[in-house]
């Protein structure tokens, strides 16, 4: 049924409470897991701000190979299960990033927990969630974790 589950994750354990549920449809599906980290562009001037471009350069490797390692140990965790995963780390506006990286993947799934690391846990569910449940045309997995701590 699900050929490619997409699920976004940010680096919280709220997030990863999606994988309780995404383990057992990748395996009963034979399904291929894509690790999606969205990252949002990491510099904001103000009008007139000067940055140490060499400074902004440094933070944005460190970045990368922080987001990269996140998502390369995820991988070997599913792996160790014997699920396919499949890391992709992409830049953008989050949820608009997640819908984009669902249809170029041709994912049949998104699945997401509600909070990460912003988690409010007094609502319902948090922005991104919100937004991927109102703009997406694929189905959507999307399970309740503002009780789980970062």
């Amino acid at each position: 049924m699900y050929r490619t589950i997409l699920v976004p994750v940010d680096g919280s354990k709220r997030a990863e409470a999606i994988f309780r549920h995404v383990k057992n449809l990748a395996r009963g599906n034979d399904a291929t897991v894509v690790l999606l980290k969205v990252e949002e562009e990491p510099i904001n001037l103000e009008h007139d701000e000067i940055i140490d471009i060499e400074k902004y350069r440094q933070e944005y490797r460190n970045l990368v190979r922080r987001s990269t390692t996140y998502l390369e140990a995820l991988q070997d965790q599913l792996g160790a299960t014997g699920i396919r995963a499949v890391p992709r780390l992409a830049y953008g506006s989050v949820v608009k990033t997640i819908l984009t990286v669902a249809a170029e993947t041709g994912a049949d799934l998104i699945a997401l927990a509600t909070h990460g690391l912003g988690g409010l846990p007094r609502v319902s569910y948090g922005s991104v969630a919100a937004g991927v449940l109102q703009a997406a045309d694929i189905p959507i997995l999307l399970i309740r974790s503002c009780n789980d701590k970062k």
